[in-house]
């Protein structure tokens, strides 16, 4: 079903009304985390169950339960990075860990800031030929047999400790291709970490430390952009409901997700994102699935 439009921004969810951004708020919160595709969900669950599209500008805005979500798992984590790059500003020990973590995080943010903003029209507008199901499906599948190479080849003998700052910026580039939905912003990052030989749960939690500004920026940008559109005092509370359970359920995602990568590997991950490929592919060549 054709998404809605207000004031060329792409705000299908207001036609879904509480529950129904409630329940897709699940599912988003869920799959915005793991590497399998928020967006590719997103488009799939609504056509399943005849809902419109809830649009470019939910899946963006809905970045910000993400948010909570990583800040809430890794708090630790970040605290430390915090305190201890002042400490090393402070000290002049610029070879501290923590101050080049710093560093690397804002270089590995700069390529998804650029390609953001040149993208920003062509995502955001309503009807997107990017949002299409064969796109999406097309990106699952890649992504899902990139992640395929990375657990065959990866070593998995590095640290967070060992990350440089050639790392972070390539690390930052894949996440670059996470602007393409179905790409996965976790999933092009953990996939470059995976190839960089960093052990599977240090993957991951750099995976998710590198992209806390692209995250917060996304979803700050988004709530600005539906301010300047004039969305209502309706649709604020609708999102804001999506943004409430999807909050919750980012919070079982992460942890998740650590337990998987810790105790076992990404191949359910990989396995789960071509097979799902492979369905919005197939859905939309025979028509099963509405575009």
């Amino acid at each position: 079903m054709a998404s809605a439009c207000t004031n060329g921004i792409d705000t299908g969810f207001l036609a879904l009304g509480y529950e129904k951004v409630a329940i897709l708020g699940v599912f988003q919160g869920i799959t915005e985390l793991l590497p399998i595709s928020s967006t590719a969900h997103m488009r799939v669950v609504p056509t399943l169950l005849g809902w419109p599209d809830p649009g470019s500008a939910f899946s963006a805005a809905m970045q910000l339960a993400a948010l909570a979500a990583v800040i809430g798992y890794f708090w630790n984590d970040i605290r430390e990075l915090v305190f201890g790059s002042v400490r090393a500003v402070v000290t002049r020990e610029f070879n501290s860990f923590y101050f080049r973590l710093a560093v690397g995080i804002v270089i590995g943010t700069i390529p998804i800031g650029i390609g953001g903003i040149l993208l920003a029209k062509t995502l955001n507008s309503c009807g997107s030929p990017l949002r299409g199901l064969m796109v999406i499906g097309a990106a699952c599948i890649v992504m899902g047999l990139l992640l395929a190479v990375a657990e065959l080849t990866a070593k998995h003998t590095r640290d967070i400790h060992t990350v440089r700052l050639r790392d972070a910026l390539i690390v930052g580039l894949a996440q670059v291709g996470a602007l393409i939905p179905g790409v996965s912003r976790s999933g092009s990052t953990l996939t470059a970490a995976l190839f960089l030989n960093l052990k599977r749960e240090d993957a991951a939690r750099f995976s998710f430390l590198l992209g806390l500004p692209a995250i917060t920026l996304a979803g700050l940008k988004e709530l600005v952009e539906l301010y300047h559109a004039g969305l209502s005092l309706h649709g604020w509370m609708v999102l804001g409901v999506g943004l409430l359970t999807a909050s919750l359920s980012a919070f079982i995602a992460i942890w998740s997700l650590m337990r998987v990568l810790e105790k076992f590997s990404a191949w359910p991950f990989v396995i789960y994102r071509i097979a799902l490929g492979v369905f919005l592919v197939w859905g939309s060549l025979s028509g099963f699935l509405d575009n």
